[in-house]
């Protein structure tokens, strides 16, 4: 600013000289003092203007600089409010199972599979970013990082990626893929999916997440207790298979369940093709029938979960049908603080029926027990003991791979785990 202002003063000097008349020669030495004293005046007059329009030009200059510098401050501030207004309603989580055990595995008495051992695995990780827009609308991106066994590589997939519109407690829609509604219910009331999946998630006899339209709500009823619904319009295919080609029609699962005080109980189904795409094999109809019950004050976690399901294997099959039926009893307490010990039965029977009239059972026990050590709120460690006993074929497990043997009336397998099982959340 000062530069500039030196700049025009400058200019304004020399033009100044350059109006004001020279002095005359020595004939006017006989004009009269009168005369010398008025062009004086008007010289003092010019230069007076010509410092007021300098002055005029400064603060003008100033007034810009000054508004300018106000509109990069105003500018910087609504930057600043809009980024961290978008970052104060931007929440970041993650979770992590782990394991560090000894697996033995036998396969009609005989050692068998690669799956024998010791390891530490990484089983999930999920890194989760959740927006809130403003009082109704939000959405969620959630990352599954994964072993894929298929292509025997550490694999990423999109687990959940959807946009929510919250009318109220009663009434939330999300569209994209989402939990669906039974596995992560009971997932929460069992308090263990770090040491294993749930049943029917254990058995791939449902998806945790899958691509659609989902609606879900909390309605109050009399002395404190509410009702809880979901309901699911979705592929069928699960969360890992995003739009890959067109089905013959979508699946839907749902789920009601009631809560008074430490008590839950509740009733589910799933009706579908499981994602078999448009124009494939479809020659039966997969369901499945969900219920459960559970009593859970603060120390305490008891619970039953039951389930019956038919043709999850033989959707596409012209010559078979299945069903499955199985029920998972659940208990842990916490004795201390920071201790817990934990338990869980599942007996499960697969009965596939070979058409036109053969049938074979498939009946398979698990069990696991543990110790569980919170050392801090975000972290759990568990030493833990599992077993699994199965005869008359084979079964594939999401947790353990495949359990059995090949040879439906005679092939049995066992499983068997021990190990320091964990999860890290944050």
């Amino acid at each position: 600013m000062k530069s500039k202002s030196l700049w025009l003063i400058g200019a304004a000097s020399a033009a100044l000289m350059l109006t004001v008349p020279p002095a005359q020669a020595a004939a006017s030495s006989n004009s009269s003092s009168t005369a010398s004293s008025t062009a004086i005046a008007d010289t003092n007059q010019r230069i007076d203007d010509v410092n007021a329009r300098l002055d005029a030009l400064e603060a003008e200059l100033q007034g810009a600089e000054t508004r300018a510098a106000a509109d990069h401050d105003a500018t910087a501030s609504t930057a600043s409010s809009i980024l961290g207004a978008w970052w104060s309603n931007t929440n970041i989580s993650g979770r992590m199972y782990f394991d560090a055990s000894y697996i033995d595995q036998t396969t009609n008495g005989v050692r068998s599979g690669a799956s024998n051992g010791t390891a530490l695995d990484i089983k999930r990780f999920y890194i989760g970013i959740d927006h809130k827009f403003d009082d109704v609308f939000s959405a969620n991106v959630t990352t599954d990082f994964t072993f894929d066994s298929g292509s025997g590589v550490n694999q990423i997939y999109i687990k959940k990626a959807y946009l929510q519109a919250k009318v109220s407690d009663a009434l939330v829609f999300k569209l994209g893929s989402t939990d669906m509604p039974w596995i992560p219910f009971v997932e929460d009331i069992y308090g263990y999916r770090y040491v294993e999946n749930t049943t029917v998630d254990r058995l791939k006899l449902g998806n945790s997440a899958d691509w659609g339209a989902h609606v879900s709500g909390k309605l109050p009823l009399m002395d404190g207790a509410t009702l809880s619904y979901a309901l699911s319009v979705v592929n069928g295919a699960g969360y890992k298979k995003a739009n890959l080609f067109r089905t013959n029609g979508p699946d839907v699962e749902g789920r009601v369940n009631v809560n008074y005080g430490d008590y839950v109980i509740g009733v589910g189904g799933y009706v579908g093709k499981l994602g078999v795409q448009f124009g494939g094999a479809e020659h039966h109809e997969a369901s499945r029938f969900d219920a459960i019950a559970a009593w859970t004050p603060k120390d305490i976690r008891i619970g039953v979960e039951t389930f019956i399901t038919d043709n999850f294997a033989s959707v596409g099959s012209t010559t078979q049908r299945d069903q499955d039926t199985g029920v998972s009893g659940f208990a842990s307490w916490t004795f201390m603080p920071q201790w817990s010990v934990f338990g869980r039965y599942d007996f499960t029977e697969r009965d596939i029926l070979t058409l036109p009239a053969t049938r074979h059972l498939t009946p398979d026990d698990y069990f696991n027990v543990g110790l569980e050590w919170n050392p801090v709120k975000i972290v759990d460690l568990s030493l833990v003991y599992k077993h699994e006993n199965l005869s008359g074929g084979q079964i594939a497990t999401a947790s353990s791979g495949t359990i059995g043997g090949t040879a439906l009336t005679v092939g049995r397998g066992a499983y068997n785990e021990v190990g320091l099982f964990g999860q890290l959340r944050w």
